[in-house]
């Protein structure tokens, strides 16, 4: 049967003059010949992640489902060879180590200043900016790190513990990989860098209090979907909500849930519910990671587009604003994956 199914899509791969739609085929033929999803996308030089959506997608929807609905865009001014370059540079190196004096900050018409000279390519501030958001790069604050951090029990979680809960995953020992974190949101969050006509800056109103929610949330690492819940503050109690929540939304197979060291993670008032729903399992990250935690990155994502800049005067507004967000990025996780859970 695995031999017919072979053939049939050896025939689609001859068929088709779309190089895009041949890739997904290519993927799905080299899933039913034994290759792992990990082992595909190192081939194909593809995120683990977008194979697991082509080998979903074929299991529901079988071959139409692979269609593409965009064209592929110009092709590229960069080599790949040449976009690995300015990448490793890029995360490496700081612009006064590679001949920039006294400059410490990468902007767009520096990076097109070093790509001239090192390659002889004039790309415009707006093609260069383009393309850095496909490389998976973002015009971002630098951040601090925790200096309790422990680097071996991090890459000791990366390489072993949770390699492992992808085996598993991949080989349907546990069904869902979540990671999950919790956040604050009050009426009035931060203020951030935006767009304003000159002379006729914004003025956010307050009103000095700090009424706010309190917010659960979850990612699936290989679908991208986010799931969360608001509650005025975060206990044990609102933990055990929260987790009901993710048992509802799946009903069926193993869970495996990355979380942080929080003392409601490990609360005694916990344990009986982990003893009633054994197949929900939680898995800790290493004491001071979240750069581990990829819900870190949805809640400055989420204040960044829907809560910094403005003012709540009616609690139930943030709560609205958050439905929203999380009801838009749901409707496409790829790009949730795409910017969260790609490097990991």
């Amino acid at each position: 049967m695995k031999s017919i199914e072979i053939e049939r899509l050896n025939k689609a791969m001859k068929q088709t003059s779309d190089k895009r739609l041949y890739e997904r085929v290519l993927v799905i033929r080299l899933r039913l010949e034994g290759l792992t999803f990990e082992e595909i996308g190192e081939l194909l030089n593809r995120a683990r992640q977008t194979i697991s959506i082509y080998w979903q997608t074929y299991q529901t929807q079988v071959l139409l489902g692979l269609n593409m609905d965009h064209s592929p865009g110009k092709p590229a001014k960069l080599t790949e060879e040449q976009r690995s370059q300015l990448a490793q540079m890029l995360e490496q190196q700081q612009p006064v180590d590679v001949g920039f004096e006294a400059r410490y900050t990468w902007t767009l018409p520096l990076v097109a200043e070093w790509i001239q000279r090192e390659f002889d390519i004039t790309m415009s501030v707006r093609g260069i900016s383009a393309m850095l958001k496909r490389m998976n790069f973002s015009f971002t604050k630098a951040t601090y790190s925790l200096a309790k951090a422990d680097e071996d029990a991090q890459a000791f979680f990366r390489k072993h513990i949770f390699a492992e809960l992808k085996k598993q995953v991949e080989t349907e020992e546990n069904d869902h990989l979540l990671f999950e974190d919790e956040s604050m949101i009050r009426s009035y969050q931060a203020l951030q860098y935006n767009w304003f006509p000159r002379g006729r800056q914004r003025k956010v109103p307050t009103h000095g209090k700090h009424e706010g929610a309190k917010l659960f949330g979850a990612i699936n690492y290989e679908t991208g979907q986010v799931h969360h819940r608001e509650e005025e503050k975060a206990d044990t109690a609102a933990f055990i909500r929260f987790l009901q929540d993710i048992l509802g939304a799946y009903p069926h197979g193993k869970i495996a849930m990355i979380l942080d060291n929080s003392r409601i993670h490990h609360a005694l008032k916990l344990q009986p519910f982990l003893e009633a729903h054994p197949r929900l399992h939680l898995v800790f990250l290493p004491p001071y990671s979240p750069n581990l935690n990829p819900v870190e990155g949805l809640w400055l994502w989420l204040k960044a587009d829907v809560v910094n800049n403005v003012f709540f005067e009616k609690f139930y507004k943030i709560k609205l604003h958050v439905s929203q967000f999380m009801k838009r990025i749901n409707k496409h996780p790829m790009k949730t994956i795409d910017r969260l859970l790609v490097r990991l």
